[in-house]
């Protein structure tokens, strides 16, 4: 398959073609050996088999043309003319190789802490879809963190280090341009950081908003999260003379957990009317899903080992500058969504860190997790509510 120069196709792409190929092409094949395979047929079954109404071949066939649909779908993705515009936003503020972008002028300011495992324009995937360009238009300036690919000082960096050399200086300058205490808004990984970074109290903090931050990693999932554990920590170990775990390994371990998910995904993609308001949708979000960036060596194995593997979170074991972040411990107002399809946060995961929050109002909307930023439904079902919260704030 050749691929144009730009894009690369889902990755790691040549593990998604191998399960497709694996997956459909053993279809076909099994198929085509009929019911006197012994291979997939125990004798004791040769009744039931002989039964059913699938003809082998019409199964082989349509195995064979999913196989090449999935090929199609991907060489449509790679060639379309989409690109994301350059950026031309305000940094007003560095750290090593973060950077603090600037969006709108409004008296009050929020400080919005993403994953540091995806890119940040997330929140500001385009024109028409953008988290921060939606509240600048309301009246809020928006401070958007963008972590950059770690660089040698980072290879070095745990969550404390995180914090305490980029998120601490970039809320004092986040309090600084602010007329009022800013709020702080952390998404997905993002929100634990943010958590940690409120309860520190470096910043005052008007509020704190945490849109699916995970907490309790063993509930809702546990085997999930344990061969995430399994297979981040022993990435991590593997590269961790590199400093850092590249991109393909993170979506490696991620794949694991549904490894037919970007078939199916492109499947979809290839039904789509070309030229199409969904199919420009698609490529959007699909340039920012596999735009990743690495993870900080000593990250890796904090999160997969400490977080997935001993639910560190929830058992009052992780620390930031060797102090407990406690939920239950925070005295500002918090507001917390928790998707209720969200299939990368287990809804019960994060609902644990929105009851253990002293002052907590809890939303609970019909979305995925990247729905919350990048859905038609996420203005009316998150942002909206979230910006008359952040409205009512002191």
């Amino acid at each position: 398959m050749s691929l144009p120069a730009g894009r690369t196709g889902p990755r790691p792409l040549a593990l998604h073609m191998a399960t497709a190929a694996a997956v459909w092409g053993g279809a076909a094949a099994a198929a085509a050996a009929g019911p006197a395979s012994a291979l997939l047929w125990h004798r004791d079954l040769a009744d039931e088999r002989a039964g059913l109404a699938a003809d082998p071949e019409a199964v082989g066939q349509a195995a064979l043309r999913r196989l090449l649909a999935f090929q199609a779908a991907i060489e449509r993705y790679c060639s379309h003319p989409y690109r994301r515009a350059a950026e031309d936003r305000s940094v007003i503020a560095r750290s090593g190789a973060a950077r603090l972008i600037s969006h709108g002028e409004g008296e009050r300011t929020v400080l919005v802490v993403p994953s540091l495992v995806n890119r940040h324009y997330v929140c500001d995937l385009s024109g028409r879809r953008s988290f921060a360009r939606w509240l600048a238009a309301r009246g809020w300036r928006v401070l958007l963190v963008d972590w950059g690919s770690p660089g040698e000082r980072e290879r070095g960096f745990d969550c404390t280090a995180y914090i305490r050399r980029v998120l601490e200086p970039f809320a004092r300058k986040a309090a600084q341009v602010s007329q009022r205490p800013p709020v702080i808004v952390g998404y997905c990984m993002g929100g634990l950081l943010a958590l940690a970074t409120a309860l520190r109290a470096r910043t005052a903090f008007a509020g704190l908003a945490l849109l699916a931050a995970p907490w309790d990693f063993h509930s809702g999932g546990a085997s999930q999260a344990r061969r995430l554990s399994f297979a981040g920590s022993a990435f991590a170990d593997m590269l961790a003379g590199n400093g850092e775990m590249p991109v393909d390994a993170l979506q490696t371990c991620f794949y694991a957990l549904d490894p037919m998910l970007t078939p199916r995904k492109f499947l979809a993609f290839g039904e789509l009317e070309p030229g199409s308001e969904e199919e420009r949708a698609f490529v959007e979000l699909e340039d920012w899903v596999n735009d990743g960036v690495p993870l900080a060596a000593p990250v890796a194995r904090e999160c997969f080992a400490g977080w997935y593997g001993r639910n560190d979170p929830m058992l009052g074991q992780w620390r930031i500058g060797g102090e407990p972040v406690r939920p239950e411990a925070a005295t500002l107002p918090a507001w917390v969504v928790v998707p209720a399809g969200d299939r990368i946060v287990p809804p019960a995961s994060a609902l644990a860190l929105a009851r253990a929050l002293p002052d907590a109002v809890i939303r609970r909307p019909r979305l995925g997790h990247i729905g919350l930023m990048a859905s038609k439904a996420a203005a009316r079902r998150v942002w909206r509510p979230l910006l008359a919260w952040m409205n009512g704030l002191p």
